[in-house]
């Protein structure tokens, strides 16, 4: 395998609204729902030996949004195309392309795409967490598409 290949992940993709990445692993987000699809695409994880991050990029179709969460750890988020409104806590805040986001420990948050065409970001997160009082792959037991 050539370094390249171990190291970088070539876009593949249109950039402005559907970017692909070679090597990436996808799937359906579990609360899609029929009239805005969302899906999740790992690009950094146990797959490439990550131990201390994972990278994923997501796409929110036009009305979409994730999932109320809130988790044991921060994560940041960098918009790369479209806006939205981000909940975090109890406010909402309004994002467009190159934003960064920072979700602190803990705090419930939600993407909300409030654009008229499909918003996406990076959203970087551990590599590992606790679940169940275990230490577990962020990506571990993912199926994907």
């Amino acid at each position: 395998m050539s370094k390249e290949k171990e190291f970088v992940r070539k876009m593949t993709g249109e950039w402005a609204n559907s970017p692909k990445w070679d090597g990436m692993r996808s799937r359906i987000y579990p609360t899609s729902t029929d009239y805005a699809e969302i899906t999740e695409n790992w690009l950094i994880g146990k797959a490439e030996g990550a131990q201390n991050f994972a990278v994923r990029y997501y796409q929110v179709g036009v009305g979409g949004f994730s999932r109320k969460e809130h988790h044991a750890y921060d994560h940041g988020i960098l918009i790369m195309h479209g806006e939205g409104e981000v909940l975090i806590g109890t406010e909402k805040y309004p994002f467009s392309a190159g934003d960064v986001i920072y979700i602190p420990v803990d705090e419930e948050h939600q993407l909300i795409n409030t654009g008229n065409a499909p918003m996406g970001f990076i959203c970087i997160i551990p590599a590992k967490r606790k679940k169940n009082g275990e230490v577990v792959w962020a990506d571990e037991k993912i199926k994907f598409d």
